[in-house]
């Protein structure tokens, strides 16, 4: 399968793109190039010109901002057949938080000129692009809430749940990383994690999280 053909397939998962025909998908894809990452290269930064859209074809990208006394907060993980910078190719302002590739990543990478030229031809797309964007707005909303109101081994589970979702059973994440994500110091992070250890539903290794007992896990998720 050409890089092109599987630019394709990727934005045929995406809501934004669903809709879209074979020869629209064809036409679409065929705009991108790609771009390589090295584990710990910088994609962009806050304040950069958004000036692009991409599409995770393998690796890893971390979204990230800084907090106030110099730490590091984790917005997002995107994987592979993930896309991501969509409000910034759209309304061409700076980049909102930095993008920094947490392994050796290859990108598909469309240009915001060639993007908006397609939405011109295509308006459908931007319709779809309303519905997604209302929907990351939901999504932030439930991290806040979940970041207020819900016990620390439920946001720690859903946020496992959700990377297992994208990843696969084996997170390559660290424990202070993971607590960053969800609110919480490492040393509760950890003492939860040692927890579900010795339930059996994971097993801790150095920088990573393998997840045992995904029902049990999407169960405490679910709050039951």
């Amino acid at each position: 399968m050409s890089k092109q053909a599987e630019f394709a397939v990727i934005l045929k998962m995406n809501a934004m793109f669903a809709d879209l025909g074979a020869d629209e998908l064809q036409r679409l894809s065929s705009l991108c190039h790609t771009q390589h990452l090295a584990s710990g290269e910088v994609l962009f930064q806050k304040g950069d010109p958004g000036n692009a859209l991409f599409g995770v074809r393998r690796g890893q990208v971390r979204i990230e901002t800084g907090a106030s006394d110099g730490s590091r907060l984790t917005l997002n993980f995107m994987g592979s057949g993930d896309l991501f910078g969509e409000v910034a190719v759209l309304d061409g302002q700076s980049r909102t938080a930095d993008a920094t590739a947490g392994e050796t990543s290859e990108l598909f990478v469309l240009r915001r000129e060639d993007f908006l030229g397609f939405l011109e031809r295509e308006p459908k797309v931007a319709i779809k692009i309303i519905a997604l964007l209302c929907q990351r707005i939901r999504w932030q909303s439930e991290r806040m809430e979940e970041s207020m109101l819900q016990p620390l081994p439920v946001r720690l589970a859903r946020r496992l749940c959700a990377l297992a979702a994208d990843f696969g059973s084996e997170v390559h994440i660290s424990q202070e990383q993971l607590g960053v994500f969800v609110g919480a110091a490492r040393e509760s992070v950890n003492r939860q994690l040692q927890a579900w250890r010795k339930e059996a539903i994971l097993d801790l290794q150095r920088g990573r999280i393998l997840l045992r007992n995904m029902t049990k896990l999407t169960a405490i998720a679910r709050n039951e």
